[in-house]
């Protein structure tokens, strides 16, 4: 994983998810021409995003899908 101090210098189409609203937390995604997945918060476009390696982003959106990280919580 790697910070990217200013994610709006990054040129590259940027996707919110489809759970957000304006009046909550979200996150951006967007797929590099490498091998990984940039993530930003979409209130600070101009702050840090991750750079995420693209398997390991995969699997992390698969165990969520599956409920591996569904602790009682409603």
């Amino acid at each position: 994983m790697t910070s990217i101090p200013n994610a709006a210098a990054v040129t590259t189409a940027w996707h919110k998810s489809s759970h957000s609203n304006e009046s909550t937390n979200c996150v951006e995604f967007a797929i590099s021409s490498g091998p990984v997945t940039l993530i930003r918060d979409s209130k600070n476009p101009s702050g840090p995003a991750l750079a995420i390696d693209r398997a390991a982003h995969t699997a992390f959106i698969q165990a969520v899908a599956a409920g591996e990280f569904d602790f009682g919580l409603v």
